[in-house]
């Protein structure tokens, strides 16, 4: 190692340690010397992908747990050594014996598991995020430290191969980004995001970040005209305050553009301002939230439905604040957020402002807060979660996303006691929520005194009464309908209690039959079986024989003995199956690419003319040219084609980011792809003719398809082109725009 090096070294520790004493903490600056020590000579001679000694890593985590989350010497000591244990030949139980159990505890939750402790299943990735999930249940530390880790690894993503970096773009955008911020840790979840949108749509983060700095200066003068009427009131007030304009970020804009189907211009809310003040008295914050609020509607005019108050039900997270949209005299609506100083260091930092972990010498490390009620209910959920897992990595990971990651609304029990939901929760997962014996025999409910069915939607206000019956039972449907997770878990869990006593059933009765005929209960048999009855494997073999679905016979037997049977309705599956038998013999012709021992996953697919035929295009987002894509190595080992910001691409990245590849387009404008148009307007004579003489005879685009509706003069529909590329569509979109009487034309995605 260079002397350069060293510098680079001593100097970004010393940058630690002066943030560390500038902060409230003081005391331990011996073990974190005595951390970074170990670590440094642990790491010694190691190496990033980017070049740099691995030392410069843990020190930037560290850096920022201290600056960025406020967190103090045991978290400190621990970003420090995150990577000892996994990267180098020192144990959890060494890391103990040197720093302690409470920094060992920390350091062995972050570090990755190697071999499979949640079952065959479940990807690494699903793995490690549920040890740290479960180590987080002790310790909440845990996962601050990791999401400065991930924070850090996306910093510095330039270094990785395409197919890293979707992968860990994409579990950052899936898990860390929600989850940073339903830890309230909004700045680092906003720097998430960004970042996440960046190496996965290049070209559509320059594009935004480009237009946002044109368009600076305009939002700076609106920002300043319509400020200056606020801050005179202000002032009347005599108020401590400032007010601060908050530009929506590009990965925001970017995702209301693809949502609203709007284009850049038409995205209205990418101005806010923020009122951040110093009250006179702690307990007049609330207040004095309410008497600026209604100084400024004095001023402009309030949106009815836009005020939202999170001063009196702060959000789980801790986030309290008023929002007011008001409409500026430029004929913009603008929203404004007025908050207390602490208010706003709870928006930026999140719970990390309440957990002032202590660091004296006798008092207890894991001491936190009053501020955490929110903090251990959450913690709760995530251990009823982990209590039963469930067997397939994607499950599991959408259990967290769906519990943790929503946003929250209020529903009163007849008792008149609030309960904080999940937004989009049912009667169902209400009755869950109180008690498991509650929601396993629920019948119905009471809705504000009205009789409603289990699936009824649970709006904020809601008084909920649950209605019961011993004579219910869990039905198989009902996981359709709930949204929780808790909700979801314990449907499951009854339902494969329930299922286990049915195959049990199923395999006694199995074992008669081939005892009968003199054949042994084996695997193979086993196999032989679910290959008859088309049936994927042994224990939905089983279940159907317990419940009579499949009802044992002569047809088994010969098929056990390698006999065709030429009687009973296995002669009719060709005809049943003529659809799927064709499929196979399509694929068969196609000759579909597969991935071998010897398959370079850091070289990307090229996709041309030739190739296309090799890849398989699933129906859940339609990829085609000109829109970014990825490649995911399915079980058989071909390989399909995503776009990256695709549902089902977001949840393979999070779940098996391994079998993700780079994927590019190749193509010569040969072939032609479906793209639709969404058309609403103003309905007149002969508008049909000049919608199709644009397209078909200015543009030379094919009409594949086209749906038009009319309705007391308004007209609205779709019309389905054929095209070469996904960038033909803005030229096709500007043109028709110019057609009198169009009022929206938007591209579906």
């Amino acid at each position: 190692m260079t002397t350069d090096e060293d510098k680079l070294i001593n100097d970004a520790f010393q940058h630690l340690l002066d943030s560390y004493l500038a902060s409230r903490h003081r005391k331990k600056v011996d073990i974190i010397t005595k951390a970074f020590n170990f670590a440094r000579q642990a790491h010694k001679g190691v190496r990033r992908l980017s070049g740099e000694p691995y030392i410069m890593h843990p020190i930037s985590v560290a850096q920022i747990a201290c600056e960025e989350m406020g967190l103090g010497s045991i978290s400190i000591c621990s970003a420090l050594l995150h990577d000892v244990v996994e990267d180098t030949d020192y144990t959890v139980e060494d890391i103990s014996n040197i720093f302690g159990a409470k920094v060992a505890q920390i350091v062995d939750g972050l570090t990755k598991i190697s071999g499979g402790i949640f079952g065959d299943q479940a990807s690494a990735q699903a793995e490690n995020f549920k040890k740290l999930l479960l180590t987080m249940s002790d310790d909440i530390r845990v996962i601050l430290i990791k999401i400065c880790d991930r924070l850090h690894n996306m910093r510095t993503l330039d270094s990785q191969p395409a197919n890293k970096q979707y992968k860990i773009a994409g579990e950052t955008l899936y898990i860390y980004a929600p989850l940073a911020n339903r830890l309230g840790l909004n700045k680092i979840k906003t720097e998430l995001e960004n970042l996440s949108f960046k190496f996965e749509h290049p070209e559509e983060y320059e594009n935004i970040s480009r237009k946002l700095s044109m368009t600076k200066e305009q939002r700076d003068k609106l920002f300043e005209q319509f400020t200056e009427p606020i801050r005179e009131e202000l002032d009347k007030m005599n108020l401590t305050y400032e007010i601060k304009a908050r530009v929506k970020s590009p990965y925001s804009i970017w995702n209301k553009m693809q949502t609203k189907h709007v284009p850049f211009e038409e995205v209205y809310d990418i101005l806010a301002a923020r009122i951040i003040f110093t009250p006179n008295k702690r307990e007049d914050e609330i207040n004095e939230c309410f008497n600026i609020y209604v100084a400024i509607s004095k001023i402009y005019k309030s949106h009815p439905d836009r005020l939202r108050d999170w001063l009196n039900h702060p959000k789980a997270n801790g986030y309290q604040a008023l929002h007011v949209t008001l409409m500026s005299k430029q004929g913009r609506w603008i929203e404004v957020q007025i908050r207390s100083d602490r208010m706003n260091e709870v928006a930026e930092q999140g719970f990390a402002a309440h957990w002032k972990y202590k660091d004296g010498d006798n008092t207890d490390e894991n001491e936190i807060a009053e501020d955490e009620g929110e903090l251990n209910d959450w913690l709760r959920t995530i251990k009823e979660i982990l209590d039963d897992p469930q067997p397939d990595a994607m499950d599991f990971l959408d259990a967290i996303k769906l519990n943790l990651f929503a946003s929250e609304i209020f529903v009163f029990t007849p008792k008149g006691e609030i309960i904080t939901m999940p937004a989009g929760c049912t009667a169902l997962d209400f009755a869950f929520q109180i008690h498991t014996f509650l929601g396993s025999h629920c019948i119905g409910a009471k809705v504000n005194h009205k009789l409603v069915p289990l699936s009824h939607k649970l709006q904020s206000g809601d008084q909920v009464e649950i209605l019961s019956s011993k004579a219910q039972h869990v039905q198989p449907e009902w996981v359709n309908f709930v949204s929780t997770a808790k909700a979801k878990g314990k449907i499951h869990a009854i339902l494969r209690r329930e299922a286990r006593e049915i195959q049990k059933k199923g395999q006694i009765m199995l074992q008669e039959f081939l005892e009968k005929h003199e054949i042994q209960l084996n695997t193979s048999v086993l196999d032989k079986l679910c290959d008859l009855h088309e049936i994927q494997n042994h224990d939905n073999l089983l279940q159907a024989i317990g419940q009579r679905n499949i009802i044992l016979g002569e047809k088994d037997i010969d098929h056990l003995h390698g006999k065709k049977s030429s009687s009973g309705w296995k002669k009719y599956v060709p005809f049943i199956n003529s659809q799927k038998k064709s499929e196979k013999t399509v694929k068969a012709q196609r000759s579909l690419l597969t991935v071998g021992k010897d398959f370079n996953k850091k070289i990307p697919c090229y996709i041309t003319e030739e190739t296309i035929q090799m890849y398989i295009f699933p129906q859940c987002c339609h990829p085609i040219p000109g829109d970014d894509i990825l490649g995911y190595i399915d079980n058989k080992n071909h390989v399909e084609i995503h776009k990256r910001n695709c549902p089902v691409a977001s949840r393979l990245k999070s779940s098996y980011g391994n079998k993700i590849l780079d994927a590019k387009w190749v193509m010569h404008n040969q072939i032609y792809f479906d793209a639709t148009i969404q058309l609403r307007g103003i309905d007149r004579k002969g508008i049909l003719h000049d919608i199709a003489d644009i397209i078909s005879d200015k543009l030379d685009t094919n009409i594949h398809r086209i749906l038009l509706t009319s309705d007391e003069g308004i007209f609205e529909g779709k019309i389905e082109l054929r095209v070469h590329d996904r960038n033909e569509m803005p030229t096709i979109i500007q043109l028709l725009k110019d057609v009198e009487g169009l009022q929206e034309v938007k591209q579906i995605l």
